[in-house]
């Protein structure tokens, strides 16, 4: 059973930055996805980063946001940098688990960690 466990979220007026982790235990991470949901919204996908360290951002946070890894401490991590109130909301970590042929066959979502940008 993989446990993702997010860490760092907070209150910060808009231009400031915080750093999201997303420790993970019970498995080796693979591919992991940073995901935001905001009050009256759906959850929306912000970040990935393979487990060859490729990434992917949502066009609104590119050049704002950066996803890494450490993978000798199984933590995926967000930067957040240049923050706007529009970023608020809750962020959680994602792990999903294909098959070979592509099925999706484990969904491991963290807890959330709420950030909160002040205008």
């Amino acid at each position: 059973q993989v446990q993702l466990a997010e860490s760092g979220g907070g209150l910060v007026q808009a231009g400031g930055s915080l750093r999201l982790s997303c420790q993970a235990s019970g498995s080796t991470l693979g591919a992991i996805g940073w995901y935001r949901q905001a009050p009256g919204q759906q959850r929306e996908l912000v970040a990935t980063i393979s487990s060859g360290a490729s990434r992917n951002y949502l066009d609104s946070v590119k050049g704002r946001f950066t996803i890494s890894r450490d993978n000798a401490k199984n933590t995926v991590y967000l930067q957040m940098n240049s923050l706007k109130p529009e970023d608020t909301a809750v962020y959680y970590c994602n792990y999903k688990i294909y098959s070979t042929r592509g099925d999706l066959i484990a969904d491991y979502w963290g807890q959330g960690t709420q950030v909160t940008v002040s205008s």
